[in-house]
């Protein structure tokens, strides 16, 4: 207030300056350039806005706040930032909720299909529905339903006419889309779920985040029900695991559960904006008029034809009952349902031969594996680089693809004495290694609604690397030791 008491604003107006203030203390604790802010405010409220007084007021605040941490000694230190070593190109900051939605709207762009995102508002969801709600002008649609299980069946629905039905969720929300998941799955229909995992069980903690659906969406419904499950690991890579989810739904006809989670969901990190020619097409092939159409004789990837209703002599059944091989007529002979079975399995494990090389950050055989999936990305390749970097026999590898698992990662795992699995959660991802591969993973657990740190992460590799493990629900450290890193 004093820094604007010659403004001629009025104590609202210069009220409403404190965030430049603030900010303009941050910029000095960074140093950091005032040149581009300084700029930008004039270019705002003086040139577009015609209100010069509250530009000079604003860069006032700016600079009063820069100079009083230059003067009043109010941090011990100050902190540089080097520039980031990045790919030139454009750029633009990009939450994940924001990225999922662009990539959807990407995909059916590269499908030349009609998009419709239908779904139940829910925490941390709910941002999806929003940004696509805004682009409709992309040929997108959103219905916001009475509830989860409507929202699912809407998006089936979608499908069913041959265009891309997409529902998203949250971890409870996932749980009631249960049997429509199953319906999808008999049916054989391309289908997107989005879960933005959050803290469970029930209601839990809707604000926080955590990895725990794991195991709901590998295994959340009744029979032999396999499906695609893969996980962004950062805000902008939901971008590309929105197009590879619609990918694979499209041409395995399969739902895809695409799990990113509220650390994701929520944060924004700069994302490159690709050139759109170098993203490949979708092919959505659909069946074409014939005669004695059958409804499930399968291609090469065993995926049954895409038939859009009304198209002459594509009529067929389609439902919840198991069906006859090829002929797709309601069908329970024992011998029909072992096969449909298996194929349905069959297909499912067929989607990893479409997954590039596994990259391993470090070694490719060594002492440590870190394995990870998901949001931990980030802290688990710089805990990664930072040991490698201190001389230790470390490595890391991040899966997106969970189900199924990379061709390759079972002769990965076996080139490692030990492997450690960090997870937001009690244990999923480290007993499905344990289970496929019959290898001594150990599990470090956090679910405590926050991210893992790179000091815990460092610590567990530290105790791994000394023997000093104790059990496999290894809990995060208490961070006392820790203060100031």
């Amino acid at each position: 207030k004093e820094s604007l008491e010659d403004s001629g604003l009025g104590n609202k107006d210069i009220n409403r300056c404190k965030n430049m203030f603030a900010l303009g203390i941050i910029f000095w604790l960074y140093d950091r350039p005032m040149d581009t802010t300084i700029d930008y405010l004039d270019q705002y409220f003086n040139k577009k806005k015609n209100m010069p007084e509250v530009a000079i007021a604003n860069i006032n605040a700016l600079k009063a706040g820069y100079y009083l941490g230059e003067t009043a000694e109010l941090f011990p230190v100050k902190y540089q930032v080097s520039k980031a070593q990045i790919k030139p190109g454009k750029y633009r900051k990009i939450t994940g909720n924001e990225a999922t939605a662009v990539g959807l709207v990407a995909a059916s762009q590269l499908a030349s299909l009609p998009l419709t995102y239908c779904t139940y508002p829910i925490t941390p969801a709910s941002d999806i529905l929003h940004n696509l709600a805004a682009l409709r002008n992309y040929n997108v649609k959103t219905f916001q339903a009475e509830d989860e299980i409507a929202g699912i069946c809407a998006a089936i629905g979608v499908s069913f006419t041959g265009q891309i039905g997409v529902t998203g969720t949250s971890g409870p929300g996932l749980a009631l889309k249960g049997e429509a998941l199953g319906l999808a799955v008999i049916t054989e229909l391309p289908l997107v779920v989005i879960n933005v995992q959050r803290g469970g069980p029930s209601t839990g903690l809707p604000t926080k985040t955590e990895q725990s659906d794991l195991f709901q969406a590998m295994y959340g419904r009744n029979g032999d029900c396999p499906l695609v499950v893969i996980a962004a690991q950062s805000p902008a890579d939901c971008f590309y695991a929105a197009i590879e989810a619609t990918r694979y739904a499209i041409k395995y006809r399969t739902p895809v559960i695409l799990l990113t989670d509220g650390y994701i969901a929520n944060g924004t990190e700069p994302w490159l904006i690709p050139d759109t020619d170098s993203l490949e097409k979708i092919d959505p092939n659909f069946a074409i008029p014939m005669d004695d159409f059958k409804p499930y004789l399968r291609d090469e990837n065993l995926a049954r034809p895409w038939a859009k209703p009304g198209t002459v002599n594509l009529a067929h059944r389609i439902g919840g009952l198991e069906k006859q091989n090829v002929t797709g007529n309601v069908n329970y002979d024992a011998d029909n349902h072992q096969e449909m079975t298996m194929i349905r399995a069959k297909k499912i494990q067929k989607v990893a031969d479409d997954y590039p090389p596994l990259e391993i950050n470090g070694k490719t055989s060594g002492k440590l594996l870190i394995v990870g999936w998901g949001g931990t990305y980030g802290a688990l390749k710089t805990a990664t680089d930072n040991a490698i970097a201190a001389g230790l026999d470390v490595s890391s590898v991040h899966l997106r693809n969970i189900n199924p698992l990379p061709n390759d990662l079972g002769e990965i795992l076996k080139r490692f004495d030990k492997i450690l699995v960090p997870e937001l959660n009690n244990g999923q991802l480290v007993n499905i290694l344990r289970a496929k591969y019959l290898v001594d993973a150990k599990g470090y657990h956090k679910v405590a609604g926050k991210p893992f740190f790179i000091a815990q992460i460092t610590q567990a590799i530290n105790a791994m690397l000394d023997d000093t493990w104790e059990a496999d629900n290894y809990s995060p450290p208490e961070l006392q030791t820790l203060v100031g890193v």
